[in-house]
């Protein structure tokens, strides 16, 4: 699999991390197609700075909670670019609250979202990816924190690791390998929203770097794994945490 002869659709790819992982993975030869769910405004600046590289992107909204978003992803990336041969399961929303607090409206969107998506998306995958190809998804390094208030989001987080191992044994024939990536705590927007800057400046206090991870730490992580480097590795997490857990 060359870079010339992939391309790759990424959820949530308007903003963060998700628009940092489509720049990367732009720059590494793929043709991408940039999900997001609302803001056009800000999914048509990733593609029009992945277009000024000369590299070549297509925004297409879609919510991943609706059934049919996924397929028309795969749809929209086949017109438009060939075949697919990397899904980057990134979309993702995160409601902290304690359990005993948690609405039944937030814990249904979290589901939706982090494991309804995730779940289509791999499944359309499974059966729509080239061979060879590569199925990466968010997790969270929130499991092994195991942090108050992050019950709902860590217990959908979880659900996407066990999905890709297992999907990664039935894939094995087909050299399509499953993995995932966990971040630590990121200076995007998702988390960094409702955070006093004293909260902020203790857990950078926390890490063993002194400070948040960025976009670009992540996106490195998961343009490893969709090149052909990462053959090898399949059914695994990789905690691309700095070291916090």
């Amino acid at each position: 699999m060359t870079k010339s002869q992939k391309t790759a659709i990424i959820t949530g790819a308007g903003k963060g991390i998700g628009a940092q992982i489509a720049h990367r993975l732009a720059q590494d030869g793929c043709a991408v197609v940039v999900n997001y769910s609302s803001d056009e405004i800000a999914a048509n600046k990733v593609v029009d700075a992945i277009r000024k590289e000369k590299g070549r992107a297509l925004a297409v909204r879609g919510d991943v909670s609706d059934p049919a978003c996924i397929k028309m992803l795969f749809d929209s990336a086949e017109r438009e670019f060939g075949s697919v041969s990397v899904l980057v399961n990134n979309a993702g929303i995160m409601r902290n609250s304690p359990i005993s607090a948690t609405a039944d409206a937030d814990f249904d969107t979290q589901c939706a979202i982090n494991i309804g998506g995730t779940f289509r998306g791999m499944r359309e995958a499974a059966n729509r990816l080239t061979d060879g190809g590569r199925i990466i998804s968010l997790s969270s390094s929130v499991i092994g924190l195991y942090q108050p208030s992050y019950g709902v989001y860590a217990a959908t987080k979880a659900a996407i690791e066990a999905m890709s191992r297992i999907l990664a044994k039935e894939l094995g024939a087909r050299a399509i390998t499953v993995n995932t990536v966990a971040p630590g705590p990121v200076a995007t927007d998702l988390f960094l929203a409702g955070k006093p800057a004293a909260v902020i400046e203790a857990i950078k206090s926390s890490h063993p770097y002194g400070r948040l991870g960025t976009p670009e730490d992540i996106a490195a992580v998961v343009a490893f794994l969709a090149g052909p480097e990462a053959a090898w590795i399949n059914g695994q997490t990789l905690r691309a945490n700095g070291g916090i857990v």
